[in-house]
């Protein structure tokens, strides 16, 4: 099981491979506004526990172990964005409280947010009353 440092960097390695087609060193500091020398000691773990192949100077490829736990933790990043606006925090917050909260929360938790965004999702009567339950609550 990676340690959230390990899944905050496979994150991002996903993220940019689906995007750019690959992730260098240089990317993934820049957008984890970290120093390239703590990528390069992070990405040698990963490699290690099997979630990449890195070879020095020439770039890094996700294993399929490696692809499985990004997708899922894109996936969670994305649903707890989705549960944070469905839920009404205002949009400033949203990016910080993710981060907050993303890593101390199990994968039955994450499923069970999942579930709730769904049943609200499917019915949009649901979220208006949501909001009139807020706003009575802003109001006494």
């Amino acid at each position: 099981m990676p340690t959230p440092s390990m899944e905050d960097y496979l994150e991002r390695i996903y993220i940019l491979i689906e995007d750019k087609g690959y992730a260098r060193v240089s990317d993934i500091a820049e957008a984890l506004e970290v120093h390239p020398s703590s990528v390069t000691k992070m990405v040698q773990k990963l490699d290690k526990s099997e979630y990449l192949i890195y070879e020095r100077y020439r770039g890094l490829v996700l294993t399929a172990k490696g692809k499985k736990v990004g997708k899922r933790l894109v996936y969670r990043h994305e649903l707890l964005e989705d549960f944070m606006r469905l839920i009404g925090v205002e949009e400033q917050h949203i990016y910080q409280d993710v981060e907050g909260i993303e890593h101390h929360l199990s994968w039955d938790a994450i499923d069970r947010i999942g579930d709730l965004v769904q049943f609200f999702q499917e019915d949009k009567k649901r979220i208006e009353e949501l909001k009139h339950v807020q706003k009575k609550n802003e109001e006494d």
